[in-house]
């Protein structure tokens, strides 16, 4: 997987295009976030709740974590890393950049779009 340092701020971000297929995608975005749209096998897990559910995260695959744009998993990517979970990366652009990209989304209801 092409990991690159994104310059805003120094985490290994990766684009849409490069996402692995065996990536366990990581949604940290607020419920209702989640529930307007994303994608599939997509695992829930808003930013908050990320400490105390550390141990839910797989340490034996890429985990490639998506917010809204990027901001907010960048920060659990960093977060993450200090915490030795060298295998974390950043969506770049986030699920803007999923949707734009024409990925798959799905929502519990509705048409699915990015909140």
């Amino acid at each position: 997987m092409p990991v690159q340092p994104n310059a805003a701020n120094s985490v290994p971000s990766i684009t849409v295009g490069e996402v692995p297929a065996d990536a366990y995608l990581l949604d940290v975005r607020e419920h209702n976030e989640w529930d307007a749209g994303h994608a599939p096998n997509a695992v829930h897990i808003p930013m908050a709740d990320v400490p105390a559910r550390l141990d839910e995260l797989p340490d034996d695959k890429p985990i490639v974590v998506a917010c809204r744009g990027g901001g907010r998993s960048s920060r659990v990517v960093a977060w993450l890393q200090a915490q030795g979970i060298n295998d974390a990366v950043n969506l770049d652009g986030g699920m803007n950049a999923w949707s734009a990209a024409g990925r798959p989304m799905e929502a519990d209801s509705g048409e699915p779009y990015v909140l």
